[in-house]
């Protein structure tokens, strides 16, 4: 990470932090890393030791908005959970990730995490310096393993309900592939943190087609689960309702009621989405733009 360009802080304890033989099981062979948003802020302390339901650490590095990088634990941590197996199969072979449904494989076993100080919610944007020392750590983790930019996740492709981190991981994806084609120690230019993109087309299918389907199924993951968040945040949706992937009678509901907010009325406040009401409910929220 130094040789990377990243200026490291060492937490106390960290190198012999870790769940491994609290949970009986070691960590390793790593095949990728995961990056996350905290929820929060001045959240160091709180990854490292943990909170009463999940011991820490719960990542191996947390990064500040101001404070920088540091070392929080070394080995098996608690920040992954149960993850897709279909995508750490991706991850490993560094093949195109698939949807994300199924939360059955243990992600604590095989990959690296990095905690971002942000709440993930509107207003709380990342600063230019610590999207950059992200990217510089992602790679660094890369260089070292011999991976490409393809090694790389965000918590919300590998399990079901997640949205963390709040940017566009493609963007991410890019800006590591840039900085690993640039190598080690240089100063490469990084693209501010871009919002996560909701494809309207998809999202439209997903509300004609989930709430006929059986239970549990997904047609649009990661645009549904932006789209519930963002109407648990404005208080349209219950969040016992949200974060299943499933845009099902009860999102379709919520989502007319934003529609009736903003002044639409009959057929038009139907609870399917259209490229007005979706990108004022993601710029109100500041959770996503919209791609028609």
């Amino acid at each position: 990470m130094k040789a990377e360009g990243l200026t490291v802080h060492e937490h106390a304890g960290w190198k012999t932090h870790n769940r491994d033989a609290a949970s009986g099981r070691a960590f390793g062979p790593v095949i990728g890393v995961l990056i996350h948003h905290t929820g929060s802020h001045d959240d160091k302390e709180l990854c490292f030791k943990g909170r009463s339901d999940l011991p820490g650490p719960l990542c191996h590095a947390w990064l500040g908005k101001t404070a920088g990088l540091w070392m929080i634990g070394n080995g098996r941590t608690n920040h992954a959970g149960y993850a897709d197996i279909d995508v750490l199969n991706a991850i490993r072979a560094e093949k195109p990730l698939p949807h994300d449904d199924v939360a059955k494989a243990d992600g604590n076993d095989c990959l690296y995490g990095l905690e971002i100080e942000n709440r993930g919610k509107g207003g709380d944007p990342y600063p230019a310096a610590q999207y950059r020392q992200a990217v510089l750590w992602a790679a660094a983790i890369c260089r070292a393993h011999g991976w490409s930019e393809k090694s790389v996740a965000g918590h919300k492709e590998c399990q079901p309900g997640k949205i963390d981190p709040s940017f566009d991981m493609d963007d991410f994806r890019a800006a590591v592939k840039k900085q690993l084609a640039a190598g080690p120690g240089r100063t490469e230019p990084t693209k501010p943190a871009g919002k996560p993109r909701v494809d309207l087309s998809r999202l439209v299918k997903a509300a004609k087609t989930d709430p006929g389907a059986k239970q549990g199924h997904i047609s649009y993951l990661t645009g549904t689960n932006l789209t519930e968040a963002a109407l648990v945040e404005l208080g349209y949706l219950a969040k016992s309702h949200a974060g299943d992937g499933s845009f099902g009678s009860t999102t379709v509901a919520a989502y007319a009621k934003w529609q009736r907010h903003l002044g639409y009325t009959g057929a038009d406040a139907n609870g399917i989405p259209g490229k007005s009401s979706l990108s004022r409910l993601g710029e109100r929220t500041g959770l996503f733009t919209v791609v028609a």
